[in-house]
């Protein structure tokens, strides 16, 4: 699903399963898909474990959600979660979900907020199971939010990632005009489709033109919107064929 900035969405934390110090990149990252008029962390507060939280809840107005653990090994945390998504789900009151955990027990309501056509995206370190990252209509590493990952162009994609070639180049055949040009904008939407994780920053590059240029095996194009706009459309074709 395309984003909308002006959709309204309700910021699910597993506190139990997630790092306070990313809250604002985290937050930021949010503010490009829409409006988070819903944020909750999700944990058993009386614990120690979470303690890095507390300032942050308060920095960023996020409403903690207390969970006690009833039975050692049981997640109370995430029952909680999914009983409170499922009741936003219902309430008509958000247009999507943002889901902050690595945990996969969340790939089930991922996939049950999509089934009733509501944009799921998910944020969760690299370990993230790979069913929970497929289940969601975008998925954010949270590596490449911390500010000293930011800026590092050699920054090595996940593990979990598909070798980069094969990906471009499957996305550029499939939105390829019989010159052989596909548009950028098409291209990222096959790429998305097909691998929620997909990010240029998981390969060291803030854009995905920037990612595109970058490749040897390419070649882009950029042609002027018109109207005197500033504003350009990029193409991108394989070398040689």
């Amino acid at each position: 699903m395309t984003s909308q900035t002006s959709d309204k969405l309700a910021v699910l934390i597993d506190a139990d399963n997630a790092q306070a110090s990313i809250a604002p990149e985290l937050l930021a990252e949010i503010s490009q898909y829409g409006t988070a008029t819903v944020k909750r962390a999700y944990g058993d507060w009386t614990t120690q474990n979470l303690v890095g939280w507390k300032e942050t809840l308060h920095n960023h107005a996020i409403q903690p959600v207390q969970q006690f653990r009833f039975t050692v090994g049981k997640n109370a945390t995430d029952s909680a979660l999914i009983i409170d998504a499922m009741d936003l789900l219902h309430s008509g009151t958000v247009d999507g979900f943002c889901l902050v955990s690595s945990d996969s027990d969340f790939t089930r309501l991922a996939t049950r907020i999509r089934e009733a056509g509501f944009s799921v995206y998910g944020f969760g370190e690299k370990k993230t199971p790979r069913p929970f990252v497929a289940a969601c209509d975008k998925f954010v590493f949270t590596e490449i939010l911390r500010p000293q990952v930011k800026d590092i162009e050699s920054a090595s994609p996940p593990a979990s990632e598909e070798p980069l070639q094969p990906l471009l180049t499957s996305a550029i055949n499939g939105a390829a005009r019989e010159d052989r040009w596909a548009a950028l904008s098409a291209v990222g939407s096959l790429i998305m489709k097909a691998n929620p994780s997909f990010d240029p920053r998981n390969y060291g590059y803030q854009k995905l033109g920037e990612l595109v240029r970058a490749q040897t095996y390419l070649e882009t194009k950029s042609i002027p919107v018109g109207d005197g706009s500033p504003n350009v459309h990029i193409y991108v074709r394989r070398k040689n064929g």
